[in-house]
């Protein structure tokens, strides 16, 4: 009888002071996020269909990548009795739930609008009026995962800051393989306020949005996750429209003091190495004795996990456990990495959090789990992932807005500025621009 060795992981143990760290941290750190060269040629000519041939095309791969008999656009459009129906047929605690946390993110959304997002002006002593006037975007699309991956959450955090910016009209496009529609993700539509929704995914429903088809109208921004082909999609059509970021693999990295239950950080570690293989969880921690107890609650956790196999994956080809010197330099390391998701587990997590200046969220203290952050908190699960939150920020209302600036210059500013740029544009041999400056000037 054949024995079945029991499912363990060995996320990759490394101390700051061993003299081949640098280059096994490095190792560890990197992924690639090159695209395969046959879904780059695939999805270029995917949006060319797509942006020649409009519905009959989207209709076509639609037929052959989600297995539906459809004939018609009319097959693949919600409408918003259809939402409702969804929101009234999934269990009250998934109502409630919907609701509670449509009502969180809001609130955060809406008081970020309030710091960042009006508009202001101020004058001048000579009169001369200058500001800034923000306006949201007239049609943004929004792209839910379905199938196998169904996110609620996601709708969530891509429309209710959107409607708060002021958006006219949210389109949402998620993928059903063979007619399977998630209840639950078309609830949170009806929760969130999304104005349209076809049941499409892939490159071909990037393509849709971005340049427009018979049915489905052309969009001016692009937000929300997807699989490689999506990815690929919303890099080419950046520039036609906006896009949020080019996503990689789900990151957290936990900075611990030893005085977190070890079983509460390895169940944060395994909140992101279940996304897939190629997510990284990484803990940061000077006391050797607490990363031995997170090995040991490790193995006892994790074959009771339902995606025991792609965390096992993910933590022993991406995981490390890291002992540091100090939280000082666990602080330093964390700054290296930039992570998407940032715990601080310790006793005085205030004490840390002005250390750390890159990452996408941070979550203080040992009841602050990640997964809060995901579904209801409030701030945005919308993440930069790859080290990119050294120069981006999560998603919120700022990406649905855009900034005019207000110039009205008085008579009496005219004479010191038209001086001024006279002077400056000629020396860069713009004659016009010098011209129209000193036009206005009051002649003596």
């Amino acid at each position: 009888m054949q024995t079945i060795e029991p499912l363990t992981a060995y996320p990759l143990r490394l101390s700051t002071q061993s003299t081949d760290f640098e280059q096994a941290f490095k190792a560890r750190l990197h992924w690639s996020a090159s695209t395969d060269s046959a879904i780059e040629e695939r999805v270029a000519s995917i949006l060319q269909d797509v942006q020649t041939r409009g519905d009959q095309a989207v209709l076509e791969y639609t037929k052959t990548y989600d297995r539906l008999s459809v004939n018609s656009m009319d097959d693949l459009t919600l409408s918003h009795s259809m939402l409702e129906k969804a929101f009234d047929s999934i269990p009250k605690a998934q109502r409630d739930a919907l609701v509670q946390a449509s009502a969180r993110i809001r609130s955060y959304h809406e008081a970020q609008k309030k710091a960042s997002g009006e508009s202001w002006s101020y004058r001048e002593p000579d009169g001369t009026l200058l500001g800034q006037k923000v306006t949201p975007l007239d049609r943004v699309g929004i792209y839910v995962p379905g199938g196998l991956a169904a996110y609620p959450s996601s709708v969530l955090m891509n429309a209710v800051p959107a409607h708060v910016a002021g958006v006219g009209e949210i389109i949402m496009v998620v993928p059903t393989p063979e007619g399977t529609r998630n209840q639950l993700v078309l609830a949170a539509a009806h929760v969130a306020g999304v104005t349209k929704v076809f049941t499409i995914g892939g490159a071909q429903a990037v393509g849709a949005l971005a340049y427009g088809t018979q049915s489905i109208p052309g969009v001016d921004k692009i937000t929300g996750p997807g699989n490689a082909y999506v990815a690929a999609a919303k890099r080419r059509v950046f520039g036609k429209v906006g896009i949020d970021m080019i996503a990689g693999p789900s990151e957290i990295l936990v900075i611990a003091d030893g005085s977190t239950p070890a079983e509460w950080v390895v169940m944060d570690l395994f909140s992101q190495a279940e996304h897939d293989e190629l997510a990284q969880s990484i803990l940061l921690c000077p006391d050797e004795s607490y990363l031995d107890r997170i090995q040991i609650e490790i193995n006892r956790l994790l074959p009771q996990m339902e995606r025991a196999h792609i965390i096992s994956q993910s933590l022993n080809n991406r995981g490390a456990l890291i002992l540091t010197k100090s939280l000082q330099e666990a602080c330093d390391l964390s700054n290296r990495i930039a992570p998407e998701h940032l715990e601080i587990s310790s006793l005085n997590p205030q004490e840390l959090e002005p250390k750390l200046i890159h990452a996408g969220a941070i979550f203080m203290g040992a009841y602050t789990s990640e997964s809060l952050g995901d579904y209801c908190a409030g701030p945005n699960h919308v993440l930069p992932t790859s080290g990119t939150a050294r120069f981006s920020s999560p998603l919120g209302v700022y990406d649905f807005q855009k900034r005019s600036s207000l110039i009205q210059v008085s008579e009496s500013g005219a004479q010191s500025l038209g001086a001024i740029a006279s002077v400056l544009a000629r020396g860069e041999g713009l004659q016009a621009h010098a011209l129209a400056a000193e036009m206005r000037l009051t002649k003596k």
